[in-house]
């Protein structure tokens, strides 16, 4: 019987060798180098039986990219999230479905419709002709200088130092932004922590001037590295620059408070630049005034709790931070493409420079149509509404999901993403691209944790990825979407409670 498992994991591997479009049996064997190490010894054993045409690589090199005719091309890997959407798409899901047939907790935007109390959003538009030019590649003046006034009114009021319209640069989009950053960045080191956002990896991965250099932590069960450590870790290897998400996707955990104040004075000490994504800094779920509704006064004086690095910059065109906001998440209008970075004036022309040859600039109508969003009454309207729906949803699945037999790393305070750890599942679905596999066919979206390990251009050998195990829902969909993807995650579960395997089998039979 034995020797019959091998004949056939023998011929199914090179079924899968003769079959390179499979993509996701190809990213399992990236994150599962002890699996494809055992196949190949099986397939040399049928070599040295008679068989011949075998490549000696590991199916993880042989099959590290997909046969294509435009060899002029590099297989381009997908992100986290667009991976999850295309093998849902297998089995029917299409973004356009308007049948709420599927739970996409994948996704990573939140719901876009009106919110309970939430104040009016006025989409309509006209188009003067002017607006059909070209804007400037840093962005629509009148809009730049709104988006000043937001961060000096919310977190510089007692600074001397104010930004103005010429530290903002508008951008479509936060990953045009960070592109922009790259771009304008020199020969430095830029250090990133994992897990984080997917798309850093090609962001850190693009331009050779820089050295991506990950920043581990001694303590592993930490959400956060500490200050010291990161002073630490920044001046003994002399980083340029240092990359992160606050508050951080996929884990929902910020800096804040003496912590983040610490790490913008060791970016200033050590003239290390903090590029800060900020794109969740809306979505907290502690804060300490009463809302509104909760009998909080409706006025300038009382506003919802939110967390950005401006708080802490001294000189606003001497220390070296760069933070990255937009209309995508705390606004919830991702497709109007409209996002900015603040910087000091020096940086913020660079970005500008490299806004021309990279993206052209932001949708000109658009900015003239985000000008109400900017109005601060509205933004803290907006905002207590967000937090009250946002914080329901996040509590309802904090509740539900240990449940099913999934837990919660780490209780997230921020972002509307929980970082679920699966090793408690039974196999194969506690491995983290298998889980995605079954929710795919139960019309469930998730995002693999393997996709939060960035690894730019493959700088660290990962034997096993530490996140192989984890998986991150977005509480970003309506509320009927999370009760479908609970109910059908939970009937999923109960079937590989009675019918386990491995996972490199299940790999082998059904990716």
């Amino acid at each position: 019987q034995h020797q019959h498992q091998q004949q056939l994991l023998t011929l199914l591997y090179f079924k899968m060798k003769a079959d390179r479009r499979n993509t996701a049996h190809n990213i399992f064997l990236q994150f599962h180098r002890h699996t494809a190490k055992s196949m190949k010894d099986l397939a040399i054993e049928e070599e040295s039986e008679g068989e011949d045409d075998f490549e000696s690589k590991p199916p993880s090199q042989a099959e590290a990219e997909p046969n294509s005719p435009f060899e002029m091309f590099h297989h381009v890997m997908k992100t986290g999230v667009i991976y999850a959407s295309s093998r849902a798409a297998k089995h029917g899901f299409s973004m356009a479905d308007s049948t709420d047939s599927w739970a996409n907790m994948g996704q990573g935007a939140p719901e876009t419709g009106p919110l309970p109390g939430a104040p009016t959003r006025d989409f309509h538009m006209n188009i003067q002709d002017a607006e059909l030019e070209y804007a400037p590649t840093t962005g629509d003046t009148e809009l730049r200088v709104k988006v000043a006034d937001y961060y000096n009114h919310l977190y510089r009021q007692d600074k001397e130092s104010k930004y103005t319209h010429e530290n903002v640069c508008i951008v479509p989009g936060g990953r045009a932004g960070l592109t922009r950053a790259m771009a304008a960045l020199g020969n430095v080191q830029v250090g990133y922590f994992t897990p984080d956002y997917t798309a850093y990896q090609q962001a850190l991965g693009l331009f050779m001037r820089i050295s991506p250099s990950p920043i581990l932590h001694r303590n592993v069960n930490e959400a956060l590295l500490p200050s010291k450590e990161f002073a630490f870790e920044a001046g003994g290897r002399g980083l340029g620059a240092m990359l992160l998400s606050n508050p951080a996707n996929p884990t929902g955990q910020s800096l804040e408070g003496d912590e983040l104040e610490a790490y913008v004075k060791i970016s200033r000490d050590l003239n290390c630049c903090l590029l800060m994504d900020e794109f969740y800094s809306h979505y907290y779920y502690d804060g300490e005034n009463a809302s509104p509704e909760d009998g909080g006064a409706d006025d300038d004086s009382n506003w919802p709790k939110t967390v950005s690095s401006a708080r802490y910059v001294e000189d606003v065109n001497e220390d070296p931070v760069v933070i990255v906001n937009g209309l995508t998440k705390n606004w919830r209008c991702p497709g109007f493409r409209v996002c900015w970075l603040v910087a000091p004036k020096p940086i913020v022309e660079m970005l500008g420079s490299a806004g021309s040859f990279l993206d052209g600039g932001a949708n000109a109508p658009l900015q003239k149509l985000a000008l109400p969003l900017m109005d601060l009454d509205f933004i803290r309207r907006d905002t207590w509404a967000l937090q009250r729906h946002f914080k329901m949803k996040r509590d309802y699945l904090l509740t539900e999901l240990p449940k099913i037999g999934i837990n919660v790393k780490w209780e997230p305070s921020a972002t509307f993403y929980i970082w679920a750890d699966l090793s408690a599942l039974p196999s194969p679905i506690n491995d983290c691209l298998v889980f995605l596999e079954e929710c795919v066919k139960h019309n469930v979206i998730c995002v693999p944790g393997v996709f939060f390990d960035i690894n730019p251009r493959e700088i660290r050998h990962i034997q096993h990825s530490k996140c192989i195990n984890f998986v991150r829902f977005s509480y970003g969909p309506p509320m009927k979407n999370l009760t479908k993807g609970v109910e059908q995650m939970g009937k999923m579960i109960s079937y590989w409670k009675k019918h386990q395997i491995t996972s490199s089998t299940y790999a082998q039979t059904s990716m």
